[in-house]
């Protein structure tokens, strides 16, 4: 199976789940991500919380869209969703 294939897959996966429980476990990772190990689960804590928050974008991206709202750059809209990680 190719790599673009099983990231399809996943991101179908994904979409399938509500923002409402991801929301809920966003603060876990959070604190996961922000409390650096070098192992594989730190890893792992990275790219879920990152999974999350993409859905949380893509959602204010498609609620403004609809609404008729979206500015132009689409990046500027969404920015108070994106977080930092240090």
């Amino acid at each position: 199976m190719k790599i673009e294939e099983v990231l399809l897959q996943l991101a179908d996966r994904i979409l399938d789940f509500d923002e409402a429980s991801l929301a809920q476990l966003q603060e876990k990772y959070l604190n996961k991500v922000s409390d650096f190990a070098p192992n594989r689960d730190w890893e792992r804590s990275i790219i879920v919380y990152f999974l999350i928050n993409s859905v949380r974008v893509k959602n204010k991206i498609f609620n403004d869209r609809i609404k008729g709202t979206q500015s132009v750059d689409p990046i500027k809209s969404t920015k108070n969703l994106l977080k930092i990680v240090k």
